[in-house]
């Protein structure tokens, strides 16, 4: 890709989507620009990435053929209201935050833009995102091009509609954490049992990572591949009972459903 890739903010997510295109090597670290608050954060952006990097989001907006809004939801109307003159008319604006409306972020700029919302997640780092995207009536296929060639190289992404994105943060957005807590309880339950802990994390992690490939990869409904590791009167059956007795399932469907409320709650 030769266009100037921008971010205004330079945070966790910014900085993993920033990793995967450059590990992926769809830009060179002379392509992408980006901004944050504070000298601490922008050295940093410098050492770790080698990218460009400013304080200055009115530069950064005037440089980017492709500018990510990857800033804090409670942001986004100081930040537009600052960028929105030096926007030029071309430029794809990739909003990555959770509540933020399509039609809210086109009444903030108040003129005609090229409107992607997306709503990636955390794994981008190691090249293994789900990404949602949501084009609005500017977006040609020459910009999706653009957008999914960006969202491809540290993951996987697809097209949703509006009305599913707060399902989305829940669903993909948000639940590496909940991961990470299923991974973090299982290895506490291996050092319980006399596991050192690092290992226990390696088993652990590399149990979901070889689970969820299961999943993509074959095709087979999850309650199927479940059902084939549970021998009759065997060990996995035992833990799978006890797991439905302390009510695994609806918690994570209670907390999962938590986390879209508060999304559309922030719209």
């Amino acid at each position: 890709m030769d266009k100037i890739i921008g971010f205004i903010g330079g945070g966790n997510m910014a900085s993993a989507i920033i990793g995967g295109i450059l590990n992926s090597g769809l830009a060179a670290k002379e392509q992408i620009i980006a901004t944050a608050k504070t000298e601490k954060t922008l050295v940093s952006l410098q050492e770790r990435f080698g990218i460009t990097a400013t304080a200055d989001n009115k530069a950064a907006a005037r440089q980017a053929d492709i500018l990510f809004l990857a800033v804090k939801p409670y942001l986004f109307g100081e930040i537009i209201a600052e960028i929105k003159d030096s926007v030029r008319p071309e430029t794809l604006i990739i909003s990555i935050a959770a509540g933020q409306t399509i039609e809210k972020i086109e009444c903030a700029f108040s003129k005609e833009i090229k409107l992607i919302r997306a709503m990636p997640n955390t794994p981008a780092l190691v090249g293994e995102a789900m990404s949602a995207l949501c084009p609005n009536k500017n977006i040609i296929d020459n910009d999706l091009t653009d957008a999914k060639a960006i969202f491809h190289s540290f993951g996987k992404c697809e097209i949703v509609p509006e009305s599913m994105m707060d399902t989305v943060i829940g669903v993909s957005g948000s639940s590496p954490a909940y991961v990470y807590m299923f991974i973090e309880a299982m290895a506490d339950a291996a050092v319980a049992d006399g596991m050192p802990r690092a290992q226990s994390y390696k088993f652990a992690a590399q149990a979901v990572l070889g689970a969820a490939k299961m999943v993509l990869e074959t095709g087979t409904h999850p309650g199927i591949l479940k059902d084939a590791v549970c021998s009759p009167g065997g060990t996995t059956i035992e833990a799978v009972a006890m797991l439905e007795q302390q009510g695994l399932r609806s918690t994570v469907i209670a907390a999962q459903r938590a986390c879209v409320q508060k999304s559309r709650d922030m719209t």
